[in-house]
């Protein structure tokens, strides 16, 4: 867990601001490469050169497993075949579900267990390493994790002290794209705080178009909706706490958190579809309904982050002019929050390749590589940001990395995975039940608290 000084919390905050400042300028390129070379805007191959030897392993296989489907599996598929081209080996790439240790504990019962996994929690590499499935990270990869990242990356794939995994994607997910030409109909402009967008939201609605695009049907979109709000409600200190289940989720927090929440989720005209629409809604579709009809789609914004504007890409909407974004508004007196993700590469088999490949996913190499497409930000602080396709993603890893350890990393990937990843349970299916009766807010954390406390219960 990252822990933010308030001195070094400005530097945080800047980092949203220049997100989602630089963001509504970027999109998508026919930039990537081999040896680590990304495009810079006018199309000249960027600078940054092979940073790191890597083994020859001609005729080995190795399987990879990670949520990446469409776009983002053709930008790692890009990685991955860059790493072939490298080395020799041979790499397959299996997209999973969302609940990837169940994937995996099944694979390890059937003794054949993939050999490196791309987990998007924390919670499930500590529990990968608890159950003995995950290896440590090999002396090359260490090697390159020292020189690459800051301590805070590094610790977040550290358990016990011991390096298992290497943060390859990181994301900023507080950010709210918006269709501009909806806006500039109703005579709108970007909220600041969350009284401000629920009257915008007010605004739009009068106008004829429903407001909000929520992917419901994935219960991930859901927790960052409280993260957020939490986060910026009642304080960096108190989410620490949540995260690590020093105070219940009885707690009066939660209770002013989910009120707020209630503010919108309770406002059925509010959400495309209503309530049941949404839950019936995944992200992509959030966000492409978001920006397909004109300047009469069906929502005018969508709540998440960076990553969006892959899926943005899909529709026929220009980043910067049709679709727009800013960050997640300040609660009540707090500061607008900043909540991170990432994927982390973990090796589940002793196999040369299965290391080798963490040691390229630690070197700027394979981090520009999928850097040339978009729609993608890394922790690595050797990356040449010439690789970003634009200057606006530049601005964002600047951004990022000026950031050093100074971030709140997503609360629910941090929990165990039965609780806070995994489909249909825990805070997943707790938060899609609170949208589909946002007036239980006593029941919903009564549901929270027992699972939360079962799930750590059985970590323990």
């Amino acid at each position: 867990m990252m822990r933010t000084t308030p001195r070094n919390r400005r530097a945080v905050v800047a980092l949203a601001a220049i997100g989602a400042l630089a963001l509504a300028g970027c999109g998508g390129s026919d930039g990537g490469g081999t040896g680590g070379t990304g495009k810079s805007p006018d199309g000249k191959a960027g600078t940054q050169a092979p940073t790191v030897q890597l083994p020859k392993l001609d005729g080995q296989e190795i399987q990879v497993v990670a949520v990446w489907t469409g776009p983002e599996q053709e930008a790692f598929t890009k990685v991955l075949r860059e790493f072939e081209r490298r080395t020799g080996a041979k790499v397959a790439y299996v997209p999973t579900q969302d609940a990837m240790l169940n994937y995996i504990g099944t694979k390890i019962e059937g003794k054949a267990p993939p050999d490196v996994a791309m987990l998007q929690q924390v919670g499930a590499l500590h529990q990968a390493v608890q159950r003995k499935w995950a290896k440590p990270v090999g002396d090359a990869a260490r090697e390159q994790l020292a020189k690459n990242y800051a301590k805070g990356w590094q610790d977040l794939g550290a358990v016990g002290g011991t390096p298992y995994g290497v943060y390859f994607k990181a994301a900023n997910k507080s950010l709210i794209w918006y269709n501009s030409a909806v806006f500039d109909n109703a005579g709108v402009s970007e909220p600041k705080t969350w009284k401000d967008l629920l009257s915008t939201a007010e605004t739009i609605s009068a106008s004829g178009v429903t407001p909000v695009s929520v992917g419901g049907a994935d219960g991930w979109t859901l927790t960052d909706w409280f993260e957020n709000i939490y986060l910026s409600q009642a304080g960096p200190e108190k989410y620490d706490q949540l995260a690590r289940h020093e105070i219940k989720w009885t707690d009066p927090s939660v209770t002013q958190a989910l009120t707020t929440l209630a503010e919108l989720f309770g406002k059925p005209n509010l959400i495309a579809g209503g309530a049941d629409g949404a839950l019936q809604t995944e992200f992509p579709t959030s966000v492409t309904q978001t920006f397909t009809g004109g300047d009469q789609p069906k929502a005018a914004m969508v709540f998440e982050g960076d990553f969006v504007s892959v899926n943005i890409a899909q529709t026929e909407a220009k980043i910067g002019t049709d679709a727009k974004v800013f960050p997640f508004p300040a609660v009540g007196g707090g500061s607008a929050p900043v909540v991170t993700g990432g994927d982390v590469a973990v090796a589940l088999t002793d196999k040369p390749a299965a290391q080798a490949l963490l040691t390229f996913l630690a070197s700027p190499d394979a981090a520009a590589v999928w850097a040339g497409q978009g729609g993608f930000i890394s922790p690595n602080k050797s990356l040449d940001v010439a690789a970003y396709p634009n200057d606006v993603q530049r601005d964002i890893a600047k951004a990022l990395i000026a950031a050093g350890d100074d971030f709140r990393f997503d609360m629910s990937d941090q929990m165990p995975q039965s609780f806070g990843g995994t489909p249909g349970k825990g805070e997943w299916k707790a938060l899609q039940d609170f949208l589909k009766n946002p007036k239980d807010i006593a029941g919903t954390q009564a549901r929270l608290e027992a699972d939360a406390a079962k799930a750590y219960q059985n970590e323990s």
